[in-house]
């Protein structure tokens, strides 16, 4: 043992809080005690307390005990810093309460163990690893087990901790061995406990497994046929985490291991069957294998159909068929929601990679998912391509056999199209016209999961199945009604796609009516569901939904009197989105008169630190830009909100900042009361000059504090507005343009953190909004040129740069020359050719359009600069759908310049580029 010994005043003090800990109810003492415990991690032996009284205090109750080890496990890297006879002390006491006759106190200090052998890692407690290792020898059963369940969750938490040497020699050397040998203990959990340690190790490439890999698969095949299910499952986990890492092992047995999973996952054990269903998916992603996969469709297929039936658990804990629609909502169904702000970003040509421009991601039954943290948003898509997962997210909540299936259906589809349909075909049409409404419900969640993939396969089918869907939305079966609304959703794309007025009547029309009965069911998941659908209907429709807007509010107006909190989260979604989709069809007043009343009675119930006015807010900045000049009668309170949320925000956050103990305040609140005011001012604009005048403090005073926020997400929504207020109400920013453009420039770096990205982005594209406003060889803008371009220009050219902040970029860069071309002209050689490489794929817009005519105007003025970038310059114009006429005249006077200029060298020039480029320069503009 360690020198340590406790005080005993301070043990007395750190037992009494505990025991306290376990008597009240009352949530006062509750904080209290946590406050209390929190104040004891400043005590450098804390830990050494807690390991005292779970090893060493035998006169105390277990409960106590197993406590103070709890409390031990969650303040593990206290021993990081712990003074070194504590920490031998803490280790000493913790192996020593491994060994404690109670169950309970093993358990505790297992649990301790796995987290201090992390923390510490194994080479810095070699003595620990020992023991646990020389305890699977142990005759006795217990001690075995326990050992073994620690190093299970050591091998799953970290193995690669694990795989180093420890004193010349590495541990797995003669772990792994002895795990094999365990694989075939009598007892079922030691089977199951040598097997999953072996299988963490095949992810992380571990060389000691892979000299026994062989033995390893033939253990597992030994072991495939096991008679206990928990054994089956990690057998299973085992040829997943090998077909994922090491597929080339599994091939030459592949007829064998296919057969095996098949029947795996039809086990009856549904843990069984989840993880062999996951060998499905985790094949359908890999492309590499599709060649292995494509032979064995017509039996995996079926079976996958097969596994999307609910199971009696599940409709025991769905209770799907009551008329729920008063009850009120627990507080633990609602799930909490990420608000991250708006990016500024580009839509690309059909050739690039498209920018998503849905906001939300939505489950299986309509359930609003957690987006990506604002952290990623905007990051290089690129890199962060992985359509694949969308499904398996979208199914993610209570991930289960059921929605396994469904996703690699959905991957599936994704990979061979019209040959899984050719497999499927008659085994889905005996679930869709089945008498047993659990094989419909599963045939209608396959049609839905196959949609993406399938499409242009499913499409000569559609016209028989989206009616049959529209009817089966009467089905009596809530879980029916709210599968096939989530299927609609997915065919929303084809349903909204308006070929002719029969396609109108016969699809377009019926659906839109379908779903907004479901959006007033009277069961909560059929309302979930059909509001969801409604809003990607919605979405896709776009302007083709102005002709029915009175209807579809009047439909939506009422859910919210019908919707209880949950739902009615979602409805906001529906509404926003609404009015993003028609734009300013909704100024009619007659349609401001129907909306407004309902939403501005919400907003006036709500306090300002209510969670639900952040999704309310969220809504509101869209149907502001929306409504326009027709919102103008309900701006005075709501303006006068946000700045009021903008200013408490900050106050909150100085408090915060003085004192770091406070709880940091929750800055969605700020983010979208942001967001807001940026709607406003797109809405509404040089309108606003009142409510900013009245504003006090002055809300641009307020803007600037904002700009320069620790935390991105706010600096993220504080740059739209700089940028929204540009363009729809610049007079009223200019005369703070000298304080904001002190924060802008420092804000644009060419290598921003990831989560900073979003923030410079929006900052970047600002400045390019400011830069038109200002107009032609403004004096006041000339003193930010030279310290702007030399920021943007670094960002235009970082390689690693996200794409959206190279387009961010190289629009503003043309911007700033459009208006002061002397200035940023002598650059152009240095960055004409990563500026035309940057914004050729964008959709022809007029940011685009703005940004070329200030290139142009570049080239004008130092026609050399662009001599080396020639055919990059060349391929940017001739990859414009329609340029506006002065951009095209502008193009057109460049172009001839340069051949009347050196007819013999233009054409020598122009002979190197690609063909496609000759041709167009020809055809468009006869050069």
């Amino acid at each position: 043992m360690s020198s340590w010994s406790p005080q005993p005043a301070a043990l007395q003090e750190i037992l009494q809080t505990i025991r306290d800990s376990t008597d009240s109810q009352n949530l006062a003492v509750q904080k209290a005690i946590t406050h209390k415990l929190n104040q004891y991690t400043r005590v450098p032996d804390y830990i050494a307390y807690l390991s005292y009284i779970l090893a060493s205090m035998s006169q105390e109750e277990d409960r106590i005990r197993t406590i103070a080890g709890y409390l031990l496990k969650n303040n593990a890297r206290l021993i990081l810093r712990a003074a070194q006879e504590v920490a031998t002390f803490v280790k000493t006491s913790v192996l020593h309460a491994f060994n404690d006759p109670s169950p309970m106190i093993r358990n505790a200090a297992g649990q301790d163990i796995v987290q201090f052998l992390g923390i510490l890692e194994p080479r810095n407690w070699p003595e620990c690893l020992q023991q646990l290792v020389h305890n699977l020898d142990s005759t006795d059963e217990e001690i075995q087990e326990a050992a073994f369940n620690v190093l299970e969750r050591a091998c799953e938490d970290y193995p690669r901790k694990l795989d180093v040497e420890i004193n010349g020699t590495w541990p797995l050397e003669y772990m792994i061995p002895k795990f094999l040998v365990l694989s075939e203990h009598p007892s079922a959990k030691m089977r199951s406990h040598a097997i999953a340690c072996l299988s963490y190790f095949v992810p992380i490439n571990c060389q000691t497994l892979f000299v026994h890999i062989d033995s390893f698969i033939a253990c597992l095949f030994k072991r495939a046929s096991d008679d206990d299910p928990a054994v089956r499952r990690h057998v299973c986990q085992a040829l997943v985490l090998l077909l994922a890492s090491r597929p080339e092992k599994l091939m030459p047995e592949m007829a064998n291991v296919a057969e095996y999973m098949l029947y795996s996952t039809k086990d009856k054990n549904e843990n069984v069957a989840l993880e062999a269903c996951e060998f499905w998916l985790t094949f359908a992603e890999d492309p590499d294998l599709a060649p292995y996969l494509r032979p064995l469709l017509a039996k995996v297929a079926p079976v996958l159909l097969d596994c999307m039936a609910y199971g009696e658990d599940d409709l025991l804990w769905l209770e799907g068929d009551a008329e729920d629609a008063s009850v009120p909502d627990r507080q633990e169904d609602i799930k909490p929601r990420h608000y991250g702000g708006k990016t500024h970003g580009f839509e690309r040509d059909a050739n690039g990679v498209e920018t998503p421009t849905s906001g939300k991601r939505v489950g299986a039954y309509g359930e609003e998912l957690a987006e990506g943290s604002e952290d990623d948003e905007g990051f290089d898509e690129e890199e962060e391509d992985d359509e694949d997962d969308d499904f398996a997210d979208e199914m993610s909540t209570e991930w289960n056999l059921r929605k396994c299936a469904a996703a690699a259906l959905d991957v599936l589809a994704v990979r061979f199209g019209q040959d899984l349909l050719n497999v499927l075909l008659e085994p889905l049409k005996l679930k869709l016209w089945s008498d047993d409404w659990l094989h419909r419900e599963s045939g209608i969640l396959a049609l839905g999961a196959m949609a993406e993939g399938c499409i242009d396969a499913v499409e000569p089918h559609l016209p028989t199945l989206v009616p049959y869907l529209i009817n089966t939305l009467n089905d009596p079966k809530p879980l029916v009604r709210s599968i096939t609304c989530w299927t609609l959703g997915r065919y929303a794309s084809w349903c909204t796609n308006i070929t002719s007025e029969e396609h109108r009547t016969r699809f377009f029309v019926p659906t839109l009516e379908g779903l907004l009965r479901m959006v007033l069911d009277n069961n909560k998941r059929v309302q979930e569901a059909g509001c969801s659908a409604f809003a990607t209907f919605e979405e896709d429709a776009g302007p083709d939904l102005a002709p029915y807007l009175e209807p579809v509010l009047r439909n939506l107006v009422f859910a919210f009197d019908k919707y209880q909190h949950k739902n009615m989260l979602i409805l906001y979604d529906a509404v926003g989105t609404l009015a993003d989709a028609v734009g300013n069809a909704l100024q009619n007043p007659a349609y401001v008169e129907i909306l407004m009343p309902p939403l501005f009675k919400r907003w006036s119930k709500l306090k300002d630190d209510d969670d639900d006015l952040i999704p309310l807010l969220e809504c509101l900045a869209s149907v502001t830009i929306a409504m326009g000049p027709a919102f103008l009668p309900y701006n005075g309170p709501i303006f006068e909100r946000c700045a009021n949320i903008v200013h408490t925000s900050l106050l909150q956050y100085q408090a915060y900042q003085q004192n770091p103990e406070m709880d940091e305040p929750d800055r969605s609140f700020l983010v979208v009361a942001l967001d807001l005011l940026s709607g406003l001012t797109q809405g509404l604009g040089v309108a606003l000059e009142p409510s900013i005048a009245r504003s006090q403090p002055n809300l641009l005073q307020l803007l600037t504090v904002c700009l320069k926020h620790p935390q991105a997400p706010v600096r993220q929504s504080a740059y739209a507005l700089v940028g929204d207020m540009a363009m729809n109400c610049f007079p009223l920013l200019r005369p703070h343009m000298s304080s904001v453009m002190q924060e802008l420039i420092v804000q644009l770096d060419p290598e921003p953190k990831v989560e900073f990205i979003s923030a410079c982005n929006n900052a970047a594209w600002s400045v390019g909004e400011v830069a038109l406003r200002y107009g032609r060889d403004e004096p006041e803008f000339q003193q930010w040129v030279q310290p702007l371009i030399s920021r943007l220009v670094p960002i235009l050219l970082h390689p690693k740069a996200p794409r959206s902040l190279h387009e961010n970029a190289a629009v503003s860069i043309g911007r700033i020359g459009l208006m002061h071309p002397a200035m940023v002209a002598p650059l152009l050689p240095e960055f004409a050719q990563s500026w035309c490489q940057a914004l050729y794929e964008i959709r022809d817009n007029e940011e685009k359009d703005s940004a070329f005519r200030g290139l142009c105007t570049l080239v004008q003025t130092n026609p050399a600069g662009i001599t080396k970038s020639l055919l990059w310059f060349c391929n940017a114009i001739v990859r414009w759908n329609q340029p506006s006429p002065e951009l095209n005249n502008m193009f057109q006077q460049l172009l001839s310049g340069f051949k009347q200029h050196d007819p013999a060298g233009w054409a020598a020039q122009v002979s190197t580029f690609p063909p496609v480029i000759q041709q167009k320069l020809a055809e468009r503009y006869g050069v």
